[in-house]
C-alpha cells in the first residue's frame, strides 16, 4: 500500500518537490526514496556513486568495465547519469540490460550553471561535472576547481555560476612518462609522496622535479587566479590528490568525489525540468 502510494505520488510530483515532500514522510517510508547512480568512465577505469537525493551513500573508484557492470546490476538504481571519454552510453545500456532511464552527459545537456566557453563541444564532461559540483557545494563564490587526473585542469566558475574556462596541463604520470619517452637514458618512475626538494640521485631528482614541480604549479596558478578574485575559493579533486593533500594550504578544499556529486546534481536538475 505504501509503495503503491509512493509510486503514484511520483507520477505527479518530480524532482526537488518530490524529495522535499519525502522529508516529511515517516521513517518507515524511506524505501520510497529515489536512488540515482552517477558513473564517470575514463580511459581505463570507472568511478560510480550511489545517491539518495543529494546524499552520496557510497562510491567506488578504479573499476574496470566488467566490475562496473556487476556493481550496478547488483544495486539497481531508479536512474543513471553517465559520463565517459571511452565507452558510449549505448554500450552501457547493452551491457546492463536494465529497463531504467540512463542520461548521457553531452554538450547539449541542460546544466544548472552557465558556460562561457568558445568550444563547448570539446569541453570535457568531467570538467563541467566538477564545476557543477563545486558550485553546488560552495554557492555564490568565485571558484577554481583543480582536477588532478590524467591531465591537471584549473577551471574558473564565477560567483554568478558561470563557467569561464581555464587551463589544462600534463598530469603527474604524464610528466614521468614524458621524461622517459623523450630521452634515451632517463628511466620511468612512478608518483611518490612529496620528496625532498634536492634529489641526491637521478631517481630522486626526477621524483622531485615532477612532484615538487606540480606543487609549485598548483600554488603559482592559484596565486595568479587570486589576482582575478582575492576571495577565491579553491576546490581540488582527482586521483592524485593524496600525493599533495598534506602540502596544500588549509584554505584549499579537497573533495575526491566532486565529479560524481556534480553528475548527480545535473541529473536531478534535468529531472526537475521534465
Amino acid at each position: 500500500m505504501i509503495k503503491t502510494y509512493c509510486l503514484t505520488l511520483f507520477k505527479y510530483i518530480s524532482g526537488n518537490e518530490f524529495h522535499d515532500m519525502l522529508a516529511f514522510l515517516p521513517r518507515k517510508w524511506d524505501f520510497c526514496t529515489i536512488m540515482n547512480i552517477a558513473v564517470d568512465t575514463g580511459n581505463t577505469y570507472s568511478k560510480v556513486g550511489w545517491f539518495e537525493g543529494d546524499k552520496l551513500i557510497r562510491y567506488q573508484t578504479r573499476l574496470l568495465w566488467p566490475d562496473l557492470i556487476k556493481e550496478i546490476q547488483s544495486n539497481v538504481p531508479d536512474r543513471i547519469i553517465y559520463s565517459s571519454v571511452n565507452a558510449s552510453v549505448e554500450e552501457l545500456k547493452e551491457s546492463l540490460q536494465l529497463n531504467i532511464p540512463i542520461m548521457d552527459l553531452s554538450a547539449e545537456t541542460p546544466l544548472p550553471i552557465k558556460k562561457e566557453y568558445k568550444t563547448p563541444q570539446t569541453l570535457g564532461a568531467d570538467r563541467i561535472a566538477a564545476a557543477v559540483g563545486a558550485n553546488w557545494l560552495y554557492p555564490e563564490k568565485d571558484l577554481v576547481i583543480i582536477d588532478m587526473g590524467t591531465c591537471i585542469t584549473y577551471d574558473l566558475v564565477d560567483r554568478l555560476g558561470t563557467f569561464q574556462g581555464g587551463l589544462i596541463t600534463p598530469g603527474v604520470k604524464m610528466r614521468f612518462a614524458a621524461l622517459h619517452s623523450f630521452t634515451k637514458r632517463l628511466p620511468l618512475f612512478e608518483p611518490v609522496n612529496l620528496p625532498d626538494l634536492i634529489g641526491k640521485s637521478t631517481k630522486e631528482a626526477i621524483e622531485s622535479g615532477v612532484m615538487n614541480g606540480v606543487l609549485a604549479e598548483i600554488e603559482g596558478i592559484i596565486d595568479r587566479y587570486r589576482h582575478i578574485s582575492p576571495s577565491l575559493c579553491v576546490v581540488i579533486c582527482g586521483g592524485d590528490i593524496p600525493f599533495f593533500e598534506s602540502s596544500l594550504k588549509p584554505t584549499i578544499f579537497a573533495v575526491p568525489e566532486l565529479v560524481l556529486i556534480g553528475l548527480n546534481r545535473i541529473l536531478r536538475y534535468n529531472v526537475a525540468l521534465q
